[in-house]
Order: C-alpha cells, then structure tokens, then sequence
C-alpha cells in the first residue's frame, strides 16, 4: 500500500512510527518548513504513554520528562486541596505506564527521530502544503501547493483541526467555543513554594481555570490560564500579561505569582468541530484533532491521537481497516469527548451550592476512578515480547477490544 499521511504533529508521526513497526510505510507531509519550536507543555497520560513506549521510546522519555507524583485540584481564591490523584509509582504499577509531563518540542522531536530511524530521512517531507484531497473507492490524490501532486492507496489526514484532509470526508467548519488560553514556559526558579515532588496543579474557579506542571529537566513549569472570550485572537499571538492578570485578579497569590513571572505569553482561542458520523470516506481517513478536536479540559487531545494512530497501524493489516479502524476508535472517543464537554461546565462552576457538591466529589475520588481512561490499550497487553530498545515496553497483539467504560469521574487537568 502507499499510504500519505497529512500533518507532520503527535499523531501523524505517532501514525508513521505505528506503521512502520507494524512493517508498512508511509509518506508524511508537513506544510511547515520544519517542526516548531513551541514554547509549550503536554502531558500524556498512561494510555498514551503505552503507546510511545511500544514504539521504542521508553528511554527518551526518562530522558527528557518529568513524571509528576500527583495531580492536585485547588480552590481558586483560597488554594485549598478539593481534589488528588496519585500518580508517579502508582499510576505506573497500575497501569503498566507513567503520566508524563514535557516539552511539546522534546516530543515531537523524538517521534520524528522514531520515524526516520524506522523509515529514511525521506519519509517526511517538510515545506509541503496541502490544499485539497480527491477520493475515490480505488485511491487519492493529494494536491499541493506549489502545483504536484501525490497519488496514495490510502491518505490520513493528521493535520490538526484545521484540516484540509477533512474537507474530503465531512463538510463543516471549526466554530470558536468563546473560550481563550494563555501558555507560557516559566522559569521553576521563580517559583519556590514548587519545590518538593513534582506535581500538576490545577485551580478551579468560576468561568476559568488555571494548570501549572513541570515539563521534564528543562527548569521550566508549563502555564495554561483559561479565560473566557468575547472573540479569538488571529492565530497565536503575543498574550498581553496585564489582561490576563487583571482577568485572575483575586485569584490565589500562588495563580498570580505564575501569570507575573512569565516572561513569554502566548494567546490563542478555542475551537472545536462537531465530531463526524464517519471518520473516513473512500480511501480518506481522519486522526486526531482532524477527526476529533478535544478541548483541553481533560489533558487528552494529544493522547487520543496518538491511540488514534496505534488502532489505525494494527487496523490497516487486516481486511476493511478503515472501517475497523472507525468501529473500534468512535465510541472510545466519543466517550472522552463527552467527559471533556462534562469538564468544560466542572471545572468553571460558580461558588455556591454544586460548586460545594462538585468540591466533596472530588475530594472523595482516586486513581481508580480514571481506570476507564488510563487503562485503555489496543492491543491489549497479554503477553510480552523484549524490545532491543525498551524491554518490556512491547507489547504482543492478540485481541481486539472495545469494552464499554464506565461514566467519566475526576479530573485530569
């Protein structure tokens, strides 16, 4: 098959790295000139994290990320715990992975590594931008915008959630949700009631949040300040940091510390996209924020891709893959979006009765209760093969599941 993958991010890399371990190629194309270089966080939970160790990079990411010990929820005014989850140890016991934290760039860049030690320099051509897909029961065609074109058995369309991919397969736009974030890598040395285990923080407040975690050795901590917003910003642009104090004004000295020792804001709004009743049309098939765009109230967007990409690689070695490929992958995502549509009003509650009823939820929960979103695997771990590069962190295929998860609980951040 000559497969053409769309977007050189998380997940279409993830996908070229997926195939290539299950001994297919692809091509990927990346309208950009290089990867970015972005000032930003991701943190990838224990069913991402399965994923990259399967793909051998179980060392770059002790290399290079941090692995908080718990995930904390705090009251905005006031700083008062509502909320823990224990991660670190437990979440790798139980789980059979950590929950990571590190630099969007230090990720990147080992993926991008995986694929061309896996596949040839070749495999992904940057400076490339795509600008219409042509589809048809025998194939497509990609064109580009310098006028050529690439013909495929098979095009995946990565390519985040202003996919040009997905104009081929569903007719929609992506609408601004009226919410607006604020990220900044900033300097932990500033910052010195941080010292201690690492851990992500979250504070909860009416109509916003703020996140702050560790990403990796790098000496930073990733700040994300949610805000709501009559209008989007063009593209990501410089954040103004007296709007955004202004906006968190009487909010914890712990929340107001952060926004002050950011040297660097970056501003961009919130879009999401109907999620599509098919994830492919003909040859044509959709992943991550093209297919499913995840508003980052649940820390699972880049995560979901990268599951996106392990279903897709071990479907397309089988009959009817991208129709298995949908089966398998629509109902797990529509379950975390409906727990990300839950967080979008949860965590933003105003102070009063189910703010209070919200708060002793929380206190009451624990690491069990994300077993339905953690412990995805596909496949499932059932017997183990050593990898060269990471024993123990490949994991043999011999099922197909799909199980229903319970109703969401906790939060991510």
């Amino acid at each position: 098959m000559r497969i053409a993958v769309v977007g050189a991010g998380v997940g279409g890399l993830a996908t070229a790295a997926s195939l290539a371990l299950a001994g297919m190629r692809c091509v990927v194309f990346e309208r950009a000139g290089g990867l970015p270089e972005l000032a930003a966080g991701i943190q990838i939970s224990p069913n991402g994290a399965r994923v990259l160790h399967r793909l051998g990079l179980g060392p770059a990411l002790r290399a290079v990320a941090a692995t908080p010990a718990a995930l904390e929820l705090r009251r905005w005014q006031d700083g008062r715990l509502i909320g823990r989850t224990e991660l670190g140890a437990a979440a790798a016991e139980r789980y059979g992975a950590p929950y990571y934290a590190l630099r969007r760039t230090d990720l990147s860049r080992m993926l991008l590594r995986a694929v061309v030690d896996r596949c040839g320099a070749g495999t992904v051509q940057f400076g490339r931008q795509c600008v219409g897909v042509d589809g048809s029961p025998d194939g497509a065609r990609l064109r580009f915008a310098d006028g050529g074109t690439y013909d495929a058995d098979i095009v995946v369309g990565a390519d985040g959630i202003h996919s040009v991919v997905r104009r081929g397969v569903v007719a929609d736009a992506p609408r601004f949700t009226g919410y607006a974030v604020y990220r900044a890598l900033v300097p932990a040395a500033r910052l010195p009631w941080l010292a201690g285990p690492p851990r992500v923080t979250v504070w909860l407040g009416p109509g916003q949040h703020c996140v702050c975690y560790p990403v990796g050795g790098s000496g930073a901590v990733n700040l994300v300040a949610t805000v709501e917003a009559a209008w989007s910003p063009d593209g990501y642009a410089r954040g103004d940091a007296g709007r955004l104090a202004d906006a968190y004004r009487g909010w914890h000295r712990h929340v107001r510390a952060l926004i002050a020792a950011a040297d660097r804001l970056v501003h961009h709004g919130l879009f999401d996209r109907p999620a599509p009743r098919r994830w492919y049309r003909d040859r044509v098939a959709l992943l991550g924020d093209a297919a499913h765009p995840m508003l980052p109230f649940l820390a699972q967007g880049a995560t979901q891709a990268l599951e996106d990409a392990a279903t897709l690689a071990a479907c397309l070695g089988g009959p009817d893959g991208l129709a298995r490929y949908e089966r398998l992958r629509r109902p797990r995502v529509d379950q975390v979006l409906a727990a990300v549509r839950e967080n979008a009003e949860r965590l933003h509650l105003p102070d009063g009765l189910r703010q209070r009823q919200r708060d002793r939820r929380l206190l009451a929960a624990g690491l069990s209760d994300q077993d339905w979103l953690y412990g995805w695997e596909h496949p499932p771990r059932t017997r183990r093969e050593p990898s060269d590069a990471d024993p123990d962190d490949r994991a043999v295929p011999d099922a197909d599941p799909c199980p229903p998860a319970p109703r969401p609980s906790g939060v991510a951040g």
